[in-house]
């Protein structure tokens, strides 16, 4: 099928209307777009243009691409008028598998068939999702990091029924619009950086289960030790490097055997509430009584800084 060349793409819609919806159409009117979000509810509208206004901040400080404006944005309560003239759907509807379904089908129905409709579920599979489409072989996911405005990763799966052409459109254009494209072997559950945060969360609730570490502990652990390592690096690499010019090689030679050592639990730790409560005591604590909005706003200024350092350092 012949889809219009990812980078001749100027009008991208935005469907949901939360922070990943929001973050998105942010993204996308940096990168210099028309974009038209599609809200469910006229009253979302005014926490939906709190979140671009506030993901804007940033990425006016990261730097606007040629012809980025807010005014190339368009709000609308038509699912039709959303999609009408779109070269490039994002999908960010609520992560309940019989609302998206009904989405795709009637997506489906309206769009015509060479554009490419990627989700950006993080908790269901495109082969789901796209059961009652009745043209799967253009649904992709495209699972962006939150927040989209700022993080580059785009993990992209296909589901049993999409078309191979899709993928590597997908690709293509997110590459093109400034992510960090990253194409999966194949569909699997959680995705790549999911899981591995996902192990990562597994044994600090165990940690805190077992009295051996607090909230504050464990993130002083990794914000001042493997964090920003990992922001350059990644973790295979990481490993790689620090054991000089034996490389991986001489790391799982040397401390192979201790991956047998009783360091961590495999199994997640029952949720009681006394976990519950001690997790979110702890971050509550580390929050002292700070809002939401300005925790936020601290974490896009630090990772800003980040983004720009790891750039200078390449």
């Amino acid at each position: 099928m012949a889809r219009i060349d990812p980078k001749d793409v100027r009008h991208v819609a935005s469907l949901g209307g939360g922070p990943i919806g929001g973050g998105w159409t942010a993204h996308f009117l940096a990168r210099g777009y028309d974009v038209t979000s599609y809200l469910h509810d006229p009253a979302e509208e005014p926490v939906f243009r709190d979140i671009v206004d506030t993901a804007w901040t940033s990425l006016v400080a990261l730097g606007l691409s040629d012809g980025a404006s807010l005014d190339r944005l368009t709000i609308t309560n038509s699912l039709e008028e959303a999609v009408s003239g779109a070269q490039f759907v994002q999908e960010s509807a609520p992560e309940i598998l019989g609302v998206k379904q009904a989405l795709y089908r009637m997506l489906g129905e309206i769009l015509p068939d060479d554009v490419v409709i990627a989700s950006s579920t993080s908790g269901l599979t495109m082969t789901e999702i796209q059961r009652d489409c009745p043209t799967p072989e253009r649904t992709v996911v495209g699972h962006p990091f939150n927040p989209p405005y700022l993080l580059p990763l785009v993990e992209i799966t296909s589901g049993d029924r999409t078309a191979v052409d899709a993928v590597d459109w997908a690709e293509a254009f997110y590459r093109i619009a400034g992510k960090a494209p990253l194409v999966l072997n194949r569909e699997i559950p959680g995705f790549i950086a999911t899981r591995l945060q996902e192990a990562l969360w597994r044994e600090a609730l165990h940690m805190v289960a077992n009295g051996e570490a607090t909230p504050e502990q464990i993130d002083l652990a990794l914000i001042n030790g493997p964090g920003p390592r990992m922001a350059l690096m990644g973790q295979c690499m990481a490993f790689h490097v620090a054991c000089g010019e034996g490389g991986m090689a001489t790391n799982l030679d040397q401390f192979g055997p201790a991956l047998k050592l009783p360091w961590t639990r495999l199994e997640a730790p029952e949720l009681t509430k006394e976990l519950r409560d001690r997790m979110v005591d702890g971050c509550n604590d580390i929050a002292a009584g700070r809002h939401f909005k300005d925790m936020a706003a601290e974490r896009d200024r630090g990772l800003v800084a980040i983004l720009k350092a790891i750039a200078e350092a390449k």
